[in-house]
């Protein structure tokens, strides 16, 4: 398999054919990546695929989309008007009216290069992530992008998040944790606990993580990366995603349709079986109360644990 689809992609068993037109459908294409924007949902996916739900995604509008390359990640602004889509072909969609349309913003010179991730900080500052090390920002709006390398290694930068006190977290492959108190000017490295791929970190607070990644490793740390302490887990599959539902609760999932749930901010978990059975790139806390979970079957709406 191409290392560019690792990520998002080598969990999920196999890409479904056919494209998506614009209009109504059925979410049951592969989707890997999926953001709130105000009182809409957007999904992202295979073959161009960009979805619109203004009903808690019950029912799904496809995006007319500039693009057949698949899509890997999606984030909106604050405003929930400003949206960026990353994908393969190094390739940067952006839209202005909570993803309504859509257009093509930039494209690599190697479209070999693949975008995995990408984070809005607001309607000015994104930045867009990849494999072997892919590194681009703009801070104004999408007019320029600039290629930055972030280390001599080029392992592929999985997932970026931001903690409530607006700190940023990079993981990556190879025991990649790196972290930026400055908006993504300057980038520090976390020493990790484990030299294996991570596919995310996710804040519980101004210095609690959680990060998870290849073989069930789940790692918590109280005092923002400093120490980690393992969290035990006996199923030994790669998680993908994690989504914070409240103080205590926690969903996780990733590979050979394995779900996890943590009633303690992540000290433990255990196997949550909530009927759902495929692979899982993407868990979402929805307003309401439910959980939108995206993979292999496209998008299915869970009832909280």
């Amino acid at each position: 398999m191409n290392p560019a689809h690792l990520a998002r992609t080598c969990l999920l068993g196999a890409v479904l054919a056919g494209g998506v037109m614009a209009g109504e459908v059925r979410p049951n294409m592969l989707l890997l990546d999926g953001a709130v924007a105000g009182p809409a949902i957007v999904a992202v996916g295979e073959r161009g695929a960009i979805l619109r739900s203004t009903d808690g995604a019950h029912t799904w509008e496809a995006a007319e989309s500039p693009t057949t390359a698949t899509l890997t990640g999606v984030s909106f602004a604050a405003d929930a008007r400003h949206g960026w889509v990353v994908g393969h072909d190094a390739l940067i969609l952006a839209t202005t009216d909570g993803g309504v349309t859509w257009r093509k913003q930039w494209q690599g010179d190697n479209l070999q290069d693949s975008f995995l991730d990408v984070l809005a900080l607001d309607a000015r500052r994104v930045i867009a992530v990849g494999a072997y090390g892919l590194f681009v920002t703009t801070v104004d709006g999408g007019r320029t992008w600039t290629r930055r390398k972030l280390s001599e290694d080029d392992f592929h930068f999985n997932r970026l998040t931001r903690g409530p006190t607006g700190t940023l977290y990079l993981a990556g492959e190879r025991g990649t944790l790196l972290r930026s108190r400055d908006q993504g000017g300057h980038w520090d490295r976390i020493d990790a606990p484990y030299d294996g791929s991570f596919y995310g970190i996710l804040p519980l607070g101004e210095r609690t993580l959680l990060a998870h990644g290849l073989r069930g490793r789940i790692y918590r740390s109280t005092d923002d990366g400093a120490t980690w302490t393992l969290v035990p887990n006996e199923n030994r599959v790669l998680i993908a995603t994690a989504a914070r539902l409240d103080d205590r609760r926690i969903v996780l999932g990733g590979q050979s349709r394995s779900l996890f749930v943590s009633r303690d901010a992540g000290a433990t978990v255990s196997p949550w079986t909530p009927g759902f059975t495929a692979a899982v790139a993407e868990l979402i806390a929805l307003p309401d109360g439910s959980i939108l979970a995206l993979g292999e079957a496209g998008a299915a709406v869970l009832s909280p644990p």
